[in-house]
């Protein structure tokens, strides 16, 4: 009885809690770009939240509306809706500012009326982008970028094309595929494991496969590049050759000779090659053409062969004829001027002297 009369009595019906808890309502938008120098955000142009009034944040608090707090925002004129988050309540009365490429996505002028109402969506476990631009394949780790980038968005919606700033480079995606699948077409990316798949660039060309012809291996010999076997490349290019044997010919004349009935005599010109030069002959001067390097033959060490007295020399180390260290007793005296001893009678015991 009480109850009914308290509220009948102190007006209860005003601290009811509101039937419709949805908040909407109309603003003129504007880029980020065009906020008040005091409060303005550049990086906030490359973000998926908006500014919005003090009023609205009001009226949301009234209508207790938990965080994260979601709108969608309805361009009724061209039917094109997409969503975001808020970023702070700084706006001006009747104004919101939102990112740039939501502008194009709006298909929005500065100043043009919106509808904004908050909105529940589901968090996403999985979203599938686009790269508008095959420039975005210039960054080394692209999964870590987005991931630092995707902190700055509270909401991904099907079909937007957003924009990141990385490295002082404005790079557009396009949110192909959102899951959980929703009415909406849009996840919540707040507090969330959310992964992430990447297709190909937007004018991408998959690079056509060419095998390669596989040739054979030639088997190549060492002695070719001796200087008495063979010339290498280099010294056939420079004619090395007949370079050694016309500064090591010993013909002392060197001019041209004439017939005696005054004809031009003929010149035989000899092709000499790597073979026809003396391996023992002195060094000579190597003139070349300007801009052209010689350096040499490759030297291939030749292979010692053991021969087959020293293989049998080391196998057989303590072969030989020994000596023993005990001369003999016997001296064998080879002088024959002194006379020998043999067949004498004994020496006398005393000598007399007279």
């Amino acid at each position: 009885m009480f109850s009914s009369f308290g509220s009948a009595m102190f007006g209860g019906g005003a601290f009811a809690p509101p039937i419709n808890n949805k908040f909407e309502d109309y603003f003129r938008c504007y880029p980020v770009t065009m906020m008040p120098d005091n409060i303005r955000k550049d990086d906030a142009n490359y973000g998926g939240k908006i500014f919005l009034p003090s009023s609205a944040l009001n009226k949301l608090t009234m209508l207790h509306i938990r965080y994260p707090m979601l709108f969608e925002l309805n361009n009724e004129a061209k039917g094109i809706t997409t969503h975001s988050g808020v970023l702070e309540f700084v706006a001006e009365e009747g104004r919101a500012y939102i990112p740039q490429w939501m502008m194009s996505t709006l298909q929005l002028n500065p100043g043009g009326l919106l509808k904004i109402g908050n909105c529940d969506l589901p968090l996403g476990n999985f979203v599938k982008i686009e790269p508008q631009s095959v420039d975005f394949l210039d960054i080394s780790d692209p999964k870590a970028v987005l991931e630092n980038v995707l902190r700055k968005f509270s909401t991904l919606t099907v079909n937007d094309i957003i924009e990141i700033n990385y490295n002082d480079s404005i790079y557009g995606i396009k949110v192909l595929e959102a899951k959980p699948d929703s009415l909406s077409k849009g996840i919540c990316v707040v507090e969330t494991d959310l992964e992430t798949d990447f297709a190909p660039p937007v004018g991408y060309v998959e690079p056509e496969y060419t095998p390669k012809s596989s040739k054979p291996a030639s088997s190549i010999d060492p002695s070719k590049y001796n200087r008495g076997a063979g010339a290498a490349t280099m010294a056939k290019s420079i004619n090395y050759a007949n370079l050694v044997a016309e500064a090591s010919s010993e013909d002392g004349f060197k001019g041209s000779g004439q017939k005696l009935s005054g004809k031009p005599t003929e010149t035989v010109s000899k092709n000499y090659s790597i073979e026809d030069l003396d391996p023992n002959a002195p060094p000579t001067v190597l003139n070349l053409p300007e801009n052209q390097l010689f350096f040499g033959f490759p030297v291939v060490p030749p292979v010692l062969e053991e021969s087959s007295e020293q293989k049998q020399t080391e196998n057989n180390v303590f072969t030989g004829s020994g000596q023993s260290l005990r001369q003999s007793k016997k001296r064998k005296d080879t002088n024959t001027s002194h006379p020998s001893l043999k067949n004498h009678s004994r020496s006398p015991d005393y000598i007399e002297i007279d």
